[in-house]
């Protein structure tokens, strides 16, 4: 009796598993490389994902460590094993995961698609995927998604690739080299803008949640911790904020946008690209924002002229020009250092408490629509129960400048705030295609990106084109 005692007190005061983690003072967590979870930026690491994951950590005071298996089918045997706390790595809540694993809060929602190269044969349906080349990630939820498909098309069949992980596949399906696979639309749209030749066909599943991955033990009080953080994180818009900051922009680019980028990178950058570095070393800025910004401004055409009347490849007008001392708006040099004089002076005038990224994209939309219209908007988002310091509260206003109910409300009255909107969106999406492609180059990769084809006719065999494509991210 006195041990039976014994034991159910010490039952009874065992820590729990979130307190366990604080008391070692680090959360372990499995998770792999992906431009969707988490991978090393020039700033160190990044990812949405990984954004949230160290919230988290931050939420319990503990340190991140983060495990990455070399497979992917690795990433929930840890967390059976309890080799990790948990597991964040793009997971889509299926039937048979749930008899693995205990899931989380959703943290986002994805669509698994069809990809496939465009020029080449479209696929409609599942029956048109039968006697082709598919391949998917071993073990993940497409092949779960294949196998439900399977039953009602037994002709069905695929390759199930335990080595290449999904930016690899999503690269060979655009480089011609694999001729289908599926992939998860959230990466689909980060994807698409560095490889304008990936095309989507056919989803193959209905709108899956994404959440992490927990042991399925009877201590549930991790989970309940994560709840509670995702609670605080819903309530307070912050994630919201996150998935605007990776996801808000990178649809606006589509495919056709993607490739005239592309072309114009290979053709007319390398004429300008040192006036930009040179404007970024004064100013202090990314040369490639910059240079994202002359492209959205005039595509880099230095004679460049709007009906309006700003002129050159930064786009200035006659009194702008003239207050930064630029004598020859047609001249490379002169508009790129402008501009560049120009969006510091914004980004100086902005207000202290308008934090990065949201100052950036806050200068971006100065500089389209003017500093006064851009405070109109602030002031609109602020009576409305925003907060006029973050940039995705002030987007949702800029359109309200357009209509008469609320820009007569305004100090400075209409402006045209949904292109406002469009024009930082643009310009963000071509800055990251910039990053990627000046990084590939310089590590001595093959940074080509292919010219946009056509759909074949229906009797025409479509062709593989031997041109080379992009390493993959």
């Amino acid at each position: 009796m006195l041990l039976g005692a014994l034991l159910l007190s010490t039952c009874e005061t065992a820590p729990s598993l979130v307190e366990q983690v604080k008391q070692t003072g680090k959360l372990v967590v499995v998770t792999r490389n992906s431009p969707t979870v988490y991978y090393e930026d020039v700033d160190g690491p990044a990812g949405y994902e990984y954004e949230l994951l160290k919230g988290f950590a931050d939420h319990l005071g503990v340190q991140l460590e983060l495990r990455l298996p070399h497979l992917f089918s690795q990433i929930l045997v840890a967390v059976q094993n309890q080799e990790a706390h948990l597991a964040a790595a793009g997971l889509s809540v299926t039937l048979e995961r749930l008899q693995l694993v205990r899931f989380g809060p959703p943290i986002q929602e994805i669509t698994a698609t069809v990809i496939y190269r465009r020029g080449q044969k479209k696929p409609r349906k599942v029956e048109d995927l039968v006697g082709s080349e598919l391949e998917v990630i071993g073990d993940s939820s497409h092949s779960e998604r294949l196998r439900q498909l399977q039953q009602v098309t037994p002709g069905l069949n695929w390759v199930e690739n335990y080595e290449d992980d999904a930016s690899e596949l999503t690269y060979r399906v655009a480089d011609g080299e694999l001729q289908y696979s599926v992939a998860d639309s959230n990466l689909i749209a980060i994807n698409r803008r560095y490889y304008p030749l990936l095309g989507t066909a056919f989803p193959i599943s209905p709108p899956e949640k994404l959440a992490w991955a927990f042991h399925r033990s009877a201590d549930v009080s991790l989970v309940e911790a994560a709840e509670e953080y995702f609670a605080i994180l819903n309530s307070s818009g912050e994630l919201q904020r996150l998935q605007e900051r990776y996801y808000g922009h990178v649809e606006r680019l589509d495919n056709p946008g993607a490739a005239r980028f592309a072309k114009q990178i290979e053709k007319n950058l390398g004429k300008y690209e040192q006036q930009f570095k040179a404007a970024a070393e004064t100013s202090g800025f990314d040369w490639r924002l910059l240079a994202a910004v002359g492209y959205q401004e005039s595509h880099w055409n230095p004679n460049a002229r709007s009906p309006t009347g700003v002129r050159g490849i930064m786009m200035l007008t006659r009194a702008t020009a003239k207050e930064l001392g630029v004598q020859n708006r047609l001249d490379p040099t002169q508009s790129i250092n402008g501009g560049a004089k120009y969006l510091r002076n914004l980004y100086g005038r902005l207000p202290s408490d308008i934090q990065e990224p949201d100052r950036t994209w806050m200068m971006l939309a100065a500089y389209n629509v003017g500093l006064g219209h851009l405070y109109d908007a602030r002031t609109l988002t602020k009576n409305q129960g925003g907060n006029r310091s973050q940039w995705i509260d002030v987007r949702e206003r800029l359109p309200l400048l357009n209509k008469k109910k609320w820009f007569s409300q305004t100090r400075r009255g209409f402006a045209r705030g949904r292109e406002a909107v469009q024009y930082v969106e643009n310009i963000r999406s071509y800055y990251d295609v910039l990053v990627w492609y000046t990084n590939q180059r310089d590590a001595g990769e093959n940074p080509e990106i292919l010219e946009e084809p056509t759909e074949p006719a229906p009797d025409q065999k479509p062709t593989k084109p031997s041109i080379p494509a992009p390493s993959s991210l």
